[in-house]
């Protein structure tokens, strides 16, 4: 093994009200084969009240190397800060608590930062439904879809490692952050897609291993789905507000583009006849791909139902992410920070 098998490795994980998960991704990190005398675990709690602090206190008595920290602002960005800041790893590695990851998660971090000489690593995430139902299902299937969610790679997966703007569980080298700076702490959301283009503007690459995989459990029911996929929509706008880059990739604008044609041409279509045409075209257009996915899924997974079902989820997905975009451009547009980042912003 090379010398980076031997290094110190520091795992922060920002949480806040995770006692159903907080133990399976514990336990996950435990039966990981790295060596955990060259290990630390950092969890940032945002002051859970749900008994998350318990769960944590707990596995602290029995392993030394995993230790509580606060979070009294709660925001994801924060978090990961204060354990940048408090970790001593040459090597920091950021997962989520609300997933568990494969045995050789963090060897093969280690594996594909070596062999590729990465200064940054990540991995695919497979969801997986919090309640084992129909509804669950139908959602772990289009936020896995290229048409759900469109080329972002850590979500539909790859076969061969790849150079991204963004991964999932991402391990950096610590002079990555000595280079750069820290997570943007004004975003609530968001901030991993606004620090991965830093990332890239700097000339600092991420690599994607198609086989470094974690298991997220995702929203099962419909009415939450909905919520979290609009507050994902607002926030992929928000951080137009607070930096001085583009802070997203073009694909998180499309939901965006793709509203604000419906509502557009659909206003115009009431005094244009071409306008009318162009909604129906439009509409018609997303139609036939929405079905023709539809039945790709539905013969995979040889279920009839999910022609029928999938095309209202896709829609769903979509028209909600575009409505909360609507409104984070409504939100960007009638505040002054907005045009004040707007003509310093570096494209």
């Amino acid at each position: 093994m090379g010398s980076g098998y031997e290094s110190f490795i520091s795992i922060i994980i920002p949480c806040y009200n995770e006692k159903k998960f907080i133990d399976k991704c514990l336990n996950s990190i435990l039966v990981n084969d790295y060596r955990k005398d060259k290990m630390e675990v950092l969890i940032i709690d945002g002051m859970s009240d749900d008994g998350t602090r318990y769960v944590i206190e707990q596995y602290m008595k029995d392993y030394k190397f995993i230790h509580l920290l606060d979070n009294a602002k709660r925001h994801t960005a924060v978090a990961l800060n204060i354990g940048i800041k408090n970790a001593r790893g040459q090597l920091i590695l950021w997962m989520s608590a609300h997933n568990l990851y494969e045995k050789q998660y963090i060897s093969k971090c280690i594996k594909y930062m070596e062999e590729f000489h990465a200064d940054a690593v990540g991995g695919i995430i497979k969801s997986l439904p919090r309640n084992n139902n129909f509804p669950g299902k139908l959602i772990c299937i289009a936020v896995s879809h290229p048409f759900g969610v469109g080329r972002s790679l850590h979500k539909i997966g790859t076969r061969i490692p790849q150079w991204v703007d963004t991964a999932f569980g991402t391990c950096y080298k610590r002079e990555v952050f000595q280079r750069i700076g820290f997570f943007n702490e004004k975003l609530v959301r968001g901030q991993d897609m606004e620090f991965s283009l830093r990332l890239k503007k700097a000339g600092i690459k991420t690599l994607l291993a198609p086989d470094l995989i974690s298991y997220y459990y995702t929203r099962t029911h419909l009415k939450s789905f909905i919520k979290h996929n609009f507050i994902n929509g607002l926030w992929a706008i928000l951080p137009f507000k607070y930096s001085n880059i583009m802070p997203v990739s073009l694909r998180h604008l499309v939901p965006l583009v793709f509203v604000l044609s419906l509502i557009g041409f659909g206003l115009l279509s009431l005094i244009n006849i071409f306008c009318l045409w162009a909604l129906v075209g439009i509409l018609g257009a997303y139609l036939l791909l929405n079905i023709y996915f539809s039945i790709q899924i539905a013969i995979k997974e040889k279920d009839l139902r999910l022609f029928f079902l999938i095309p209202i989820l896709f829609a769903t997905l979509h028209i909600s992410y575009g409505l909360g975009s609507v409104l984070g451009l409504i939100k960007c547009l009638i505040s002054k920070d907005f045009w004040i980042k707007f003509f310093k912003r570096e494209i």
